[in-house]
């Protein structure tokens, strides 16, 4: 599988989405080309303050479904779909971490740290290379290497 190839989708896919967003006055969360069962999606996570509603969704989709189609420049068949990252949304670039500061987060590891690959905790700081979380009173720090996936909580 060429992972190259849908990087490509996903850069492409945002220089052309972003005007369509400023425009619907929301910001782009994230991008991701994936497969789920025998099916490939591209699906757009938008956000803005306040949360986003199906009407952002739907005019997002609307106009970016025009341009899909204009540019055709994914080789797979797909579904195109736009969402809000939701509650149990997925930390991965730094701009949410920054945005998660103070909140709390559940890790997984890939694996066990003292015999666990599940931690909850308060995201205290990050860097390139490191995620700060205050697990019961005690600062874990975690390689983001060593993540397999960091969201928010669900239960606040």
């Amino acid at each position: 599988m060429d992972m190259g190839k849908h990087e490509d989708y996903e850069i492409k896919t945002k220089e052309l989405i972003l005007p369509v967003l400023k425009e619907a006055g929301v910001e782009l969360y994230d991008i991701d080309f994936e497969k789920e069962g025998s099916d490939w999606y591209l699906r757009v996570y938008i956000d803005k303050e306040g949360g986003v509603d199906i009407n952002d969704c739907e005019k997002v989709s609307r106009s970016f479904n025009e341009i899909l189609d204009r540019e055709d420049y994914i080789d797979e068949t797909y579904i195109f779909e736009v969402s809000s990252p939701g509650l149990g949304r997925q930390l991965k670039k730094d701009i949410h971490f920054e945005k998660s500061l103070g909140m709390q987060v559940d890790v997984k590891t890939y694996k066990p740290i003292d015999k666990c690959k599940e931690f909850t905790g308060i995201l205290k700081a990050f860097d390139q290379n490191t995620v700060t979380v205050t697990v019961k009173d005690t600062d874990m720090i975690f390689n983001r290497k060593d993540i397999a996936i960091i969201r928010l909580s669900l239960d606040f």
